[in-house]
């Protein structure tokens, strides 16, 4: 059970079992689950201020590797003794295994012994899969077969995709920049826009970071913004913009012309698109908090907009590789409230586009409660005023590689296991 880290060993200075203490420590505050894992984790390492890089990071994956196996990992710790979170720090280590080894008494080395040698294969489902029923089920229907290839990948970390600012670099020009910073990325396989880098290098020091050439952004967020696909000159409105990232993809496609609205009824969201903005070269964004989605600042653009994405509040499970804790954070009643809000935005976003307008819903959720119900219930709703339009023609016209890999039926659906991308849906209509 217990990993490594390729690059070495942790830090000599301090005792395994202070590491291991604060292992403990961390995951007793993430498990109350009653805030995001990784706010959590940046507070603690804020409070424990003097750790160095190989100790957080050990800190941090045990973390992430415990909310991906959870319900493996407190079956298995049900046997040992002493504090759970202990046993379970110990079972979920991605450190040096030597170095964990130092920290545990003989009872716990040979328990450990013990409970690695399972063979998981002849464990109950659940263990397998450690999804909740609520998302194990609705992802079995979807998948058929394909629901084991997807745990497998969800319990994997994700890689780490980049953007390249089209208004200031090219793509292959970054590329080489990065190689001779020593990181390797790969042209993404799908968007135009991206390259992927394999392990979580320090980004925001480089020069290419720092002046604006790249942005870290998910190729499926990328492909969203190639699905709206903004022109020069035209008004745009990103209505949940959020911390604006797939407002910067727009932004750049448009050539830093026209209008570009970012909404988002977060303040603080859009304070974190500044400096981003500013390191973009845009000018043609106008971030804007609202309070609602029919908000007056809404309803003075209705009828004027060409184009709107409505990157729609969601339970975020497409993003379970990053963001483990989510699946034990989301319940169905929740669930069922984020469908109600997201019919509602839709509907009002929908009332600010212009004859031969293009709206696009999209969601990081892998539920077809957040995705095709909405969609669905949507086209039935305003199919006089809206068409809907089949996704690959859009994205082929987008130059989008392969873009017939990347759909179902009328829609955007993409998933990590086959994409190795976040979960992403995307729907999309002209207004007649």
């Amino acid at each position: 059970m217990a990993g490594s880290i390729a690059a070495g060993r942790d830090n000599p200075t301090m005792h395994p079992n202070a590491l291991l203490d604060l292992a403990t420590e961390l995951l007793r505050s993430v498990l109350k689950f009653d805030a995001p894992a990784d706010g959590l984790v940046s507070v603690f390492f804020r409070k424990h201020n003097k750790l160095g890089a190989r100790e957080r990071h050990t800190l941090a994956e045990t973390v992430y590797t415990l909310l991906r196996q959870r319900l493996l990992f407190q079956h298995l710790a049900q046997s040992g003794n002493g504090p759970l979170e202990r046993r379970l720090a110990i079972l979920a280590w991605q450190g040096n295994a030597g170095f964990l080894r130092g920290a545990l008494t003989p009872p716990e080395q040979a328990w450990l012994e013990q409970v690695s040698a399972i063979d998981r294969a002849t464990l109950p489902e659940k263990l397998r899969h450690n999804l909740p029923d609520w998302l194990a089920n609705p992802l079995k229907e979807s998948l058929g077969e394909e629901f084991w290839p997807l745990v497998d990948e969800l319990a994997r970390p994700a890689p780490l995709d980049l953007r390249v600012n089209a208004l200031k670099a090219k793509r292959e020009d970054v590329q080489r920049a990065l190689a001779e910073a020593g990181i390797v990325a790969e042209p993404t396989p799908h968007s135009p826009w991206g390259l992927r880098i394999e392990g979580k290098p320090a980004l925001n020091k480089l020069p290419l970071f720092t002046d604006g050439h790249v942005e870290v952004q998910d190729e499926g967020s990328q492909l969203l913004a190639l699905l709206l696909d903004a022109k020069r000159g035209e008004m745009v409105v990103d209505f949940c913009a959020g911390a604006g990232g797939k407002t910067l993809a727009l932004g750049a496609a448009m050539r830093n012309t026209g209008r570009l609205y970012a909404f988002d009824v977060s303040g603080h969201r859009l304070e974190n698109l500044k400096p981003r903005l500013a390191r973009s070269g845009l000018s043609n964004v106008h971030p804007a908090q609202i309070a609602h989605e029919r908000d007056d600042r809404v309803k003075r653009l209705a009828g004027k907009i060409d184009r709107v994405l409505v990157d729609a509040p969601c339970s975020g499970l497409g993003t379970l590789r990053r963001n483990p804790d989510l699946k034990w954070r989301q319940s169905p009643q929740a669930l069922a409230e984020l469908q109600a809000k997201q019919t509602a935005i839709l509907a009002s976003a929908a009332r600010l586009l212009k004859e031969g307008g293009r709206l696009v819903y999209a969601t990081c959720s892998l539920l077809p409660a957040e995705n095709e119900a909405v969609a669905e219930a949507f086209t039935a709703a305003e199919g006089a005023r809206f068409e809907p339009l089949p996704v690959q023609g859009l994205l082929e016209a987008a130059h989008v590689a392969g873009a017939d890999a990347l759909v179902s039926g009328p829609y955007l659906r993409l998933w990590p296991h086959r994409h190795h991308t976040d979960g992403f849906f995307a729907a999309a209509w002209q207004r007649r």
